[in-house]
């Protein structure tokens, strides 16, 4: 295997250069080119922001929709009460009850993507923050994940919505699609999250804020997105 994976290398090696910095059509472009996988790839694109996480003015967590979506159905559980179960089932909830699931969950299941909850659940929901913490279920307001308009919601999250959160080095990380997907459609992906980012700089943090963006597919090196490029964004 490390013999394949040193001639994929190899080839790669011919298609991007180590330190060229690529604007964001040809980093798409480039990508693309990257994902030779016999599997249809997803392209990943990596930020680190000059933020510093342990402050909490200063954790970046959102939402953005891609206009694209991301090339993979996602399945949605929807915590609430029996008055909401027609309308999140009707919408397409691959998963909906309230004390069954609480239970399922406290046993350690978390086959699922994206957990929705009504508010009047999130005072049970809540305490299962150490088994939905970690894996980057629990619902939140600010992701629009808590709500009592639960069809609307799921919609959103089956057309392409993704939710974000910076990481404790100071990065955030988001699958922006397949290899398959066309260039336009990665490029207009690419550029809403990173615009939805951008928008987001906190007033305390200091210095540059996005100090670097890398674009790359599951099974290929990662290129660099300019300065030059990014400065359009704001």
């Amino acid at each position: 295997m490390s013999t394949k994976l040193g001639k994929r290398y190899a080839a790669a090696g011919k298609i991007a250069e180590v330190k060229k910095q690529y604007t964001l059509q040809e980093a798409v472009d480039t990508v693309k080119k990257l994902a030779t996988a016999k599997f249809d790839e997803s392209i990943d694109v990596a930020m680190r922001l000059g933020v510093d996480p342990r402050k909490a003015d200063q954790v970046i967590r959102g939402m953005v929709a891609l206009p694209h979506g991301t090339g993979k159905t996602k399945r949605v559980l929807v915590v609430c009460k029996p008055g909401k179960v027609d309308e999140a089932t009707a919408a397409g909830a691959d998963y909906v009850g309230y004390e069954e699931y609480l239970k399922k969950i406290q046993e350690g299941w978390t086959d699922v993507d994206v957990i929705i909850a009504t508010p009047d659940v999130m005072g049970d929901l809540g305490k299962l923050g150490k088994v939905l913490g970690p894996r980057g279920l629990m619902p939140n307001p600010k992701s629009g994940t808590v709500t009592m308009d639960v069809a609307n919601a799921i919609k959103e999250v089956k057309a392409g919505r993704v939710e974000f959160r910076v990481d404790k080095a100071g990065i955030v990380h988001c699958s922006i699609g397949k290899a398959s997907f066309d260039k336009a459609k990665l490029a207009d992906n690419l550029h809403a999250f990173l615009q939805t980012v951008v928008r987001m700089k906190p007033s305390s943090a200091k210095g540059m804020y996005v100090q670097s963006v890398y674009l790359s597919s599951t099974m290929g090196p990662s290129v660099q997105i300019s300065a030059d490029a990014l400065a359009s964004l704001h």
